[in-house]
């Protein structure tokens, strides 16, 4: 199994552009919920769907903080940027942001949900 890519300790985890992988798809019901839809390939999956009966597609429901979190991705904001949406729409609910927030950022990224744009990110800080 392959390792994931360690991010550079010595950068600032807030100025990085979190982006949507592209290959997993994003539903959304009628009341708002985002719903990500991720399909298992590769040779590991292929052999857990046929002895195993593993669905063709895992699908992850999130919960009112992630839908928004989720909805904040789009390879323009940084997670700073979206830790102060989270915290003008959640307020005390959200807390401790930062923590959490970059905790589910990496549950995501290593769930192959998002990948962080180190370009946009230079971009963005010399501005």
């Amino acid at each position: 199994m392959a390792k994931k890519k360690k991010l550079k300790v010595s950068a600032n985890y807030l100025d990085y552009v979190p982006k949507l992988v592209p290959e997993n798809k994003l539903e959304c019901d009628e009341k708002g919920q985002i719903t990500i839809l991720m399909e298992n390939k590769g040779f590991f999956n292929a052999i857990a769907k046929k002895f195993f009966r593993m669905p063709e597609t895992t699908t992850v429901h999130l919960d009112e903080l992630g839908n928004f979190v989720i909805g904040q991705i789009d390879g323009v904001h940084t997670v700073n940027d979206i830790a102060e949406a989270v915290k003008a729409k959640f307020g005390e609910s959200a807390e401790p942001l930062y923590n959490r927030l970059v905790t589910y950022m990496e549950t995501l990224r290593n769930n192959n949900f998002i990948y962080f744009d180190e370009e946009n990110k230079d971009k963005k800080r010399k501005k």
